[in-house]
């Protein structure tokens, strides 16, 4: 009798254990719902800050290799489907310079790790007048704890990115202020123009100190109708083995 009892005792406990363990392990419907939502990537409000390549509008930086889009086939004329060819530099339109861009051994834009082409970002208006982002300059306008800083400069202002003319005073990033973004930990540096370095510079310095740290810079970007503030951002490139920057997509939106 007394085994009896401890046995249906033992029952009973284990049945309680099962019962506790079952409330714990199974989510409730509302949970399960935040879970969802919380996990969900809202696809409104999303701002394009690429240039779309045209060779009719997309400036090409002197000396680089122009574009040339030509369709193979196109069913406007009668073939059986419509099948495109493109020709152009790496550095056409909204491209990203990777660190073999300038510094020997760095890496390709193949490596360029996802973290630093995703996340925060703070867009800063410069001024028509300045062209030489200078140490000076950056310090005026609240940049430090942004993990990422994109210039809006007088290229966006004057619409430069939508004209195939090649402007040769655009505004570019100053060595002295390159040097403070990268001293700050800064992720990625974009610019509205073609090239975040000034020029004729007699030496890549700008390009040196930032691909140096391993911080890639996000050049041709479009922000004409983009004011200043802070921002999501993903800008990703073409995956192309081995070489030195591509071509990307740029997003943002407003946090």
């Amino acid at each position: 009798m007394r085994t009896e009892r401890q046995n249906i005792r033992r029952a009973l406990i284990l049945g309680a254990l099962l019962v506790t363990a079952g409330v714990r392990c199974t989510p409730s419907p509302q949970s399960a719902s935040l879970s969802t939502s919380d996990i969900s990537l809202p696809s409104s409000g999303w701002i394009d800050a690429t240039t779309t390549l045209d060779p009719a509008t997309t400036p090409v930086y002197d000396g680089n290799a122009p574009l040339k889009f030509d369709f193979v086939m196109d069913m406007r004329k009668g073939d059986a489907l419509t099948l495109s060819s493109y020709s152009l530099g790496a550095h056409a339109g909204t491209h990203i310079d990777a660190p073999m861009h300038f510094v020997r051994d760095g890496a390709s834009i193949d490596h360029v790790p996802l973290d630093a082409l995703i996340g925060p970002a703070r867009v800063i208006d410069i001024p028509d007048n300045v062209q030489a982002i200078d140490a000076a300059e950056l310090n005026r306008h609240q940049w430090k704890g942004a993990q990422r800083v994109l210039f809006r400069t007088r290229s966006a202002l004057r619409g430069w990115m939508t004209s195939p003319v090649f402007h040769h005073d655009f505004a570019y990033v100053a060595p002295d202020a390159a040097q403070l973004l990268a001293d700050a930990g800064v992720r990625l540096v974009g610019v509205d123009y073609l090239s975040a370095e000034q020029f004729g510079a007699p030496a890549p310095m700008t390009h040196r100190i930032l691909l140096g740290k391993g911080i890639p810079i996000v050049e041709g970007l479009s922000l004409e109708s983009v004011p200043a503030g802070d921002y999501d951002l993903i800008v990703l490139p073409i995956k192309v083995g081995g070489h030195e920057g591509a071509p990307a997509r740029a997003v943002l939106r407003k946090r």
